[in-house]
C-alpha cells in the first residue's frame, strides 16, 4: 500500500490474508496512512491509493441459494471500507465458454490475435486521466446534495428492514459522493450535478446493494419462462421420488435428479430450496428431507 501511494494497489486472494494484516489494513483504508513504530522510531507513511481486491467465497464457489452473508468470510468493518463490491460468477454459457477456450488455445499456439483500436490510444488515455486528476476538483451542487440526502435516508430505512449483510453507514454515503465527483471529473466538470449523483446511486445499487441482497436468485425470482418450466418439472420429479411422509437424504436426492433425471445441478437445488420455503419439504436430522403429509 505504501509503494502504491498515489496509484492503485491490486490485491488477489484477499480472503487468504492473515488476521493481523486484516487489522492493519483498517487504518490504511480509512486514514490513508500506516503507523510504524520500530527501534524507538515512530513514523507515519502515506497510503493514498485505491484498493482493488478480489476474493473467493468461503466454500470456493458462489451458491445462488445460500445467504450471501454465509459465504463472505469478512468482517463488516472491512466490507464497509470498499466503495463498490461486485459478485463475479462463473455462469455456464456454451457460446461464451467456446469463445474463451478458442482465445486461450490461440494464445498457446502463438497465432497473431486481432487487436482492435479504441476511440483513444493507451497513451492518450493516460494523458487524459492524468489531466483530469491534476486539474479537476468538482464539488456537489446544492440540488445534487439534496437528492443524495433523500436517497441515503431511503436506503438506510430499506436496509434496516431487510437486515442487510453490509451495513449502510456514513462510509457508504462518502463512497457515493466520491463516485459522483469522479464521474464529474471524467467529464472535466467543475460541479457534480444531479445526473452524476443519480448515476453514482445506480452504480452503488447494482454493486454493493446487489451483493448484500439476502435472497439473490431465491424462490424463482427473475427466472425465464423456460427456467420456471424446468423448475416445475423438477419439483414433480421430487414428488415422485419422495412420497408423502417419506424421507430422503438431501445430497442423494440431488444426485438422483442430476444423474437419473438429467436435471441441471443448479435447477435441482433451486427446486429443493423452493419446496423448503413453501413448507412442502422439511429439513430433518442427518441432512435428510421429509415431505409433508
Amino acid at each position: 500500500l505504501v509503494l502504491a501511494d498515489m496509484g492503485i494497489c491490486c490485491i488477489d486472494e484477499f480472503d487468504k490474508m492473515d488476521v493481523k494484516d486484516r487489522v492493519a489494513i483498517h487504518e490504511a483504508m480509512e486514514q490513508q496512512t500506516i503507523s510504524i513504530a520500530k527501534a524507538g522510531i515512530t513514523t507515519m507513511l502515506n497510503t493514498r491509493c485505491s484498493v482493488l481486491a478480489a476474493a473467493n467465497p468461503r466454500f470456493g464457489t458462489y451458491d445462488d441459494l445460500v445467504n450471501t452473508a454465509d459465504q463472505m468470510d469478512f468482517e463488516t468493518t472491512i466490507l464497509s471500507r470498499f466503495d463498490m463490491m461486485f459478485l463475479v460468477r462463473d455462469v455456464r454459457d456454451p457460446d461464451r465458454d467456446y469463445m474463451l477456450a478458442k482465445h486461450m488455445t490461440t494464445l498457446h499456439k502463438g497465432e497473431a490475435t486481432e487487436e482492435r483500436e479504441g476511440p483513444l490510444s493507451v497513451l492518450e488515455l493516460r494523458k487524459y486521466i492524468a489531466y483530469c486528476r491534476s486539474r479537476c476538483s468538482p464539488r456537489l451542487t446544492a440540488e445534487a446534495a439534496e437528492v443524495l440526502k433523500n436517497h441515503y435516508v431511503t436506503i438506510r430505512q430499506a436496509m434496516k428492514q431487510d437486515k442487510a449483510t453490509i451495513p449502510i453507514t456514513v462510509r457508504q454515503l462518502e463512497a457515493i459522493i466520491r463516485i459522483s465527483e469522479s464521474l464529474a471529473k471524467m467529464q472535466l466538470r467543475e460541479d457534480a450535478d444531479i445526473g452524476h449523483v443519480e448515476e453514482a446511486l445506480r452504480m452503488f445499487t447494482v454493486s454493493t446493494l446487489d451483493s448484500a441482497n439476502r435472497d439473490r436468485g431465491g424462490i424463482g425470482q427473475n427466472l425465464t419462462d423456460e427456467a420456471r418450466e424446468d423448475q416445475h418439472r423438477t419439483e414433480e420429479m421430487i414428488r415422485r421420488l419422495v412420497p408423502r411422509g417419506g424421507r430422503k437424504n438431501k445430497f442423494q436426492l440431488e444426485s438422483l435428479l442430476v444423474s437419473a433425471g438429467g436435471v441441471d445441478e443448479t435447477a435441482a437445488r433451486r427446486a429443493i430450496y423452493s419446496m423448503l420455503m413453501r413448507g412442502e419439504l422439511q429439513e430433518r436430522a442427518n441432512n435428510t428431507l421429509q415431505r409433508s403429509g
